[in-house]
């Protein structure tokens, strides 16, 4: 078993993973959009032939609430039914975690899992230290509702609270200008 940093030229063999064992796939210029923008946080597992028998799929977003924080996003992690249960999952999950914190200083890994798929969510909770963050209902395009899991891998801080009052006042200044504004326009008008 070979467990390497996925490449573009790849792309086909772990497309075939993943049609294999997943009922959603993303298209071709989705997995070719993230080798290239991210190519040093995705892997891939190889059996001796070179057949791909597992991968995982990662990116960098932008934090929801704090918009200048990165954090980590795993779009898609899959291994071959018949290499299940021999830790490839946990190893490649480790492998892309250890790298999106060196390469992007991440604040945090989110992924979402299937509210049925109780394999995926043991191996996130018990083995990798995910937790709950919310349910979010109707998630995959048959319906079912996932669970969106996060890792912290730094608390807040005063980086947030600092970024989150800058964010405020400037809100804030954009809001004085528009009433200042809306003022000068209804004393204009009386004048008239």
């Amino acid at each position: 078993m070979n467990i390497r940093r996925a490449e573009p030229k790849d792309l086909t063999k772990i497309q075939q993973c993943n049609l294999h064992n997943l009922p959603e796939n993303y298209h071709m210029r989705f997995w070719a959009y993230s080798f290239i923008t991210w190519p040093e946080i995705s892997f891939l597992a190889e059996d001796s032939s070179g057949r791909v028998v597992g991968y995982v799929l990662s990116s960098i977003e932008p934090d929801e609430e704090y918009p200048w924080l990165q954090v980590g996003h795993v779009n898609s992690l899959s291994v071959l039914r018949t290499y299940r249960r021999l830790g490839l999952a946990k190893r490649l999950m480790l492998l892309s975690k250890k790298a999106m914190i060196e390469s992007y200083n991440i604040e945090y890994i989110q992924l979402h899992v299937r509210k049925s798929n109780r394999a995926a969510f043991t191996l996130y909770s018990e083995k990798l230290g995910f937790k709950i963050h919310r349910k979010e209902v109707g998630y995959y395009g048959d319906g079912e509702d996932a669970f969106s899991m996060r890792i912290v891998l730094k608390p807040r801080s005063f980086t947030h609270r600092l970024g989150r009052r800058v964010q405020g006042f400037v809100y804030a200044r954009q809001r004085a200008v528009a009433n200042w504004t809306l003022r000068c326009t209804k004393r204009v008008s009386q004048i008239r």
